[in-house]
């Protein structure tokens, strides 16, 4: 018999064992090299060094808007189905599949890649992304069995944090022993990479992919030892009625104006959250001309302050709800992203600078410690918001609506962010989209009840 502390200790481990998708791969190891590795294909063909950023970035841009949308059209599906079977362990597994697989194949884009390796290497990330989007849909649904009340703020606040505990603790290691940094072919402390690898072929970075899977694959053992289908029976995979309640669901969201309200607002500042993961690494990377092992310090201390925001944020939304704490996150990621806009290596908002100063380095660093600090908090108290709109036995079609709501249209940021880049022919200016995502969400939560609605 598994106690309940040991339940609740199984299903962080998910999220330590998953956050390096969202640290490693995304944002400050892969995603920057693959711009990296992208940038000199174009300036291959003959662009110019801030028209193949461009286009580096427009590429990542593509084809994660691609696999957004997958995810959008299916994880209310796979919610429903779920749902009505009863059945959310079996999809975990599945879905892990799909992130171990995906994670190990990244190793292949080497410095120098065709179009081709480059395409394959943003589809194998694009799948690792629905297996990790959807494995999260089932796991969130199993967050109202652990606990009731008020502590369930704390367990998803908690959850998030030792999440980010992983990915800190991840990419730490990552860094030190296998990053190789473009100029010097050391890692982070100084050292070769371990195993002999190649730094000219930059293998030390590469296996951030690999590395990726081998630490998922030994973190979810604590999750499958420790976490059990809820009690209530598994009953037959039936795809008609789960489609007809999905279907139902939706339509009600006419009669309940607080959950829609809160979904478009989710739908908004999570496309612009996601944007800031998806481009921050880009960002320091074109605009400020820092390395893997730079942007990976920034990941760090923004893996820090992610941590113990969300354990501080799940003790503030248990003590004064959610919404508070989402509406605090989304003034302080509103401030940071016009000071970004506004700042490059020779000016902050039109006050000029060295261009060998280290004051954009430290600014930089500083908006990386609050995104972080923001960030965090912002899921954790969303996932909690979402709970205050439904009910225990309805939670994994919840969740899918919600994953819906944050994905449906994340293609919208990257477009936008591509669109801004080509018209003002600067990689700065192209994220300034996300300040009006940001400012709608903010805006959209005037409409939602901060104890969420009755659910029958």
């Amino acid at each position: 018999m598994v106690s309940a502390r040991k339940r609740i200790w199984g299903w962080y481990f998910f999220d330590w064992a998953s956050q390096p998708y969202n640290t490693l791969l995304l944002t400050f190891i892969f995603g920057p090299y693959f711009a990296e590795v992208a940038r000199g294909y174009y300036m291959g063909l003959g662009l110019e060094a801030e028209a193949a950023k461009a286009a580096a970035q427009s590429l990542w841009g593509f084809w994660y808007a691609i696999f957004s949308l997958i995810i959008a059209g299916l994880a209310p599906v796979l919610g429903a189905i779920a749902q009505g079977t009863g059945r959310r362990l079996v999809w975990v597994y599945v879905f892990s599949v799909f992130y171990v697989l995906a994670a190990w194949s990244l190793w292949h884009l080497a410095p120098g890649a065709e179009i081709d390796m480059l395409r394959n290497a943003a589809i194998w990330f694009g799948i690792g992304l629905i297996g990790m989007e959807f494995a999260t849909i089932f796991t969130n649904a199993l967050m109202p069995t652990l606990a009731e009340g008020d502590d369930i703020g704390k367990i998803s606040g908690s959850g998030f944090a030792f999440g980010y505990l992983g990915g800190l603790v991840a990419l730490f290691v990552m860094l030190s022993l296998f990053a190789d940094n473009a100029d010097t072919g050391k890692t982070l402390i100084g050292i070769d990479p371990l195993f002999g690898f190649d730094t000219e072929a930059r293998e030390g970075t590469r296996f951030v992919g690999p590395f990726s899977a081998i630490w998922f694959v030994i973190f979810m053992i604590p999750f499958a030892l420790w976490v059990r289908e809820p009690h209530g029976g598994a009953g037959a995979l039936r795809i008609r009625p789960a489609l007809a309640s999905l279907r139902d669901t939706i339509r009600s969201l006419r009669y309940r104006g607080s959950l829609r309200s809160f979904l478009i607002s989710a739908l908004s500042y999570s496309d612009a959250l996601t944007g800031i993961y998806a481009f921050g690494g880009v960002y320091a990377s074109n605009v400020l001309g820092w390395s893997i092992t730079q942007i990976g310090v920034f990941g760090i201390l923004g893996g820090v302050t992610a941590m113990l925001a969300s354990w501080i944020g799940g003790r503030l939304d248990a003590r004064f709800g959610p919404k508070p704490v989402i509406v605090g996150c989304l003034i302080v990621l509103l401030l940071v992203c016009a000071v970004i806009v506004g700042m490059d290596r020779e000016q902050v908002w039109g006050f000029a600078l060295d261009p060998a100063s280290t004051t954009p380095d430290i600014i930089f660093y500083i908006c990386g410690g609050l995104i972080g600090a923001a960030g965090g908090p912002l899921q954790a108290a969303s996932r909690t918001m979402v709970l205050r709109h439904t009910t225990p036995d309805r939670a994994t079609e919840a969740f899918g609506l919600f994953a819906l709501s944050g994905k449906v249209t994340s293609f919208i940021a990257p477009t936008l962010i591509t669109i801004a880049t080509t018209i003002s022919g600067s990689a700065r200016l192209g994220i300034s989209p996300i300040i009006l995502l940001f400012l709608i969400g903010l805006i959209l939560l005037i409409w939602v009840k901060p104890k969420g609605e009755m659910v029958s």
